[in-house]
């Protein structure tokens, strides 16, 4: 089983899962352009492609849905709110199909369950993705770790985690009043101490790799977020930590790798 995130950031989200002959996108918040591009810097054929998993409606992850789906005729999976909330940004897709969050459903070779998260989006969800032998979780766009989420990735062997902003970063800088409010909600976005938080009681468990996505590039800055982790460094022992780019493709996550 493989991942690899292709961008991460407020300008843009797309993550591929493999196992066996089963290849799918999370979100795709680029120009079909872009990320057909960045698919085949990393060696993926997009024909290959089976199906696009969407967690909310935000355009930074969504502006590319409708496309791609149009131009491979790829198959599009969200939850009935999403779907509604996102139609005229996606506009009308070839193969629209439903989940219930919190239900498991199967696509090809891959086992997946939504499970609900924090944001203010009509029915906002994370992933965990398991080919029946690991599990990887996906968790970006929440203000709040919930007991749900806890439990939600507690057996994931690996997890790409929304460390969004630094909070006094966060407070010293531009954005209106209003605005560092909806991000500090619990409807917002997560901070660095509270992911790492979260990174560290995943790892005393079955947690092994693990990449920090979704930094802002007004409120958060890489150094910032390697300093914290340095902090952490004995409780964080064991585990494979890489922070995702929003100009660049990411390292290739193997789960089950020797």
């Amino acid at each position: 089983m493989r991942c690899i995130v292709l961008g991460s950031g407020s300008k843009g989200n797309a993550t591929l899962v493999e196992a066996g002959c089963t290849r799918i996108l999370i979100d795709n918040g680029f120009s079909g352009k872009e990320l057909l591009a960045r698919l085949r810097l990393a060696g993926i054929d997009p024909a290959s492609l089976s199906a696009v998993l969407v967690t909310h409606e935000h355009n930074d992850h969504i502006a590319g849905v409708g496309v791609l789906a149009r131009r491979l005729d790829l198959p599009i999976y969200a939850n009935v709110p999403t779907h509604r909330a996102a139609e005229a940004r996606v506009k009308q897709i070839p193969q629209r199909r439903e989940f219930n969050t919190g239900e498991p459903f199967t696509i090809g070779d891959l086992h997946i369950h939504a499970f609900s998260v924090g944001h203010d989006t009509a029915d906002p969800v994370g992933f965990t993705v398991s080919d029946g032998l690991h599990s990887l979780g996906y968790c970006t766009d929440t203000g709040s770790i919930t007991r749900l989420i806890r439990h939600s990735l507690s057996r994931c062997q690996a997890l790409v985690l929304e460390a969004n902003h630094d909070v006094a970063m966060l407070r010293a800088g531009p954005y209106p009043l209003a605005l560092q409010q909806r991000v500090l909600s619990i409807q917002g976005h997560l901070a660095n101490t509270e992911a790492l938080q979260l990174a560290t009681e995943l790892a005393a468990g079955q947690l092994r790799q693990l990449v920090l996505g979704h930094l802002s590039e007004v409120n958060n800055h890489p150094e910032l977020l390697l300093r914290e982790i340095a902090g952490r460094k004995e409780a964080l022992t064991g585990l494979d930590i890489t922070l995702a780019c929003q100009h660049c493709v990411g390292p290739v996550l193997e789960l089950g790798k020797p």
